[in-house]
């Protein structure tokens, strides 16, 4: 080994710091994967058991089918750990007339049956499908804050084809973005007056837990049909603060 050629033993530690260094699961901007690319290790069904019904892993990216399920109930994907002050990065691609959502926020302590009870969502839909953003408007198209806020642009590459989300989450400063596809699409509060009046005025009104908790699960959403993610990646806000 290279180590064991090296004399100098100040050498063999900075060597061997560098080796450690380059091995772990974070680099050195702060980023690490929220998927390995090759299991569903770290992530779990909500409210299930080890059963990750309707989910597999091809080649680096994370599969949901409604064709391989064999449960009638849902399969929403959530993640081992909870988050607080974080960015997600993420890259998805849906089918024909497709619908899935992105949250965060979940709490997941056996009052709630659905992730969608407590943590609020990022739309993931096809918006090729005229006759859903017809009768549902822009409030729940690709990139919005489902059922709070339009995305300012409209940023989705349709079916079967690559986009990107990062989405930032920041409550010390009570800063919420998403970027779409490399544009900014929604800013939004988390909490106080403006976040209250925006859940006010949805039909999120009257949950008690909608929205309410600063530390939460990352969840993807089981609602039929077909998604992929893949690139999926956190990075924690030691010191949380919009640059």
């Amino acid at each position: 080994m290279i180590i064991k050629a090296i004399k100098n033993p100040i050498m063999v530690v900075i060597l061997t710091l560098l080796i450690l260094s380059f091995g772990c699961g974070e680099s050195d901007d702060g980023w690490e994967p929220l998927f390995n690319g090759k299991d569903l290790e770290g992530w779990h069904v909500f409210a299930g058991d080890e059963t990750q019904d309707g989910w597999s892993v091809t080649e680096g990216v994370l599969i949901f089918d409604f064709q391989d399920k064999v449960d009638t109930k849902s399969s929403n994907l959530v993640t081992d750990k909870t988050f607080s002050n974080f960015e997600l990065s993420l890259e998805w691609k849906i089918s024909d007339q497709g619908n899935s959502g992105l949250f965060w926020g979940v709490v997941e302590d056996g009052s709630y049956d659905h992730p969608y009870q407590t943590g609020p969502e990022i739309q993931i839909l096809d918006d090729n499908w005229e006759e859903y953003i017809q009768e549902r408007g822009d409030i729940n198209r690709a990139g919005s804050l489902y059922g709070l806020l339009p995305p300012s642009k409209i940023m989705s590459k349709g079916a079967g084809e690559w986009n990107h989300f990062l989405l930032h989450i920041d409550y010390k400063n009570n800063d919420g973005f998403l970027e779409f596809n490399g544009q900014e699409v929604i800013k939004f509060p988390l909490h106080g007056d403006k976040w209250d009046s925006l859940v006010a005025n949805s039909s999120f009104a009257g949950w008690p837990g909608f929205g309410k908790s600063p530390t939460g699960h990352i969840s993807l959403q089981d609602h039929g049909g077909w998604v992929e993610f893949r690139n999926i990646k956190i990075r924690e806000l030691k010191d949380p603060q919009r640059e």
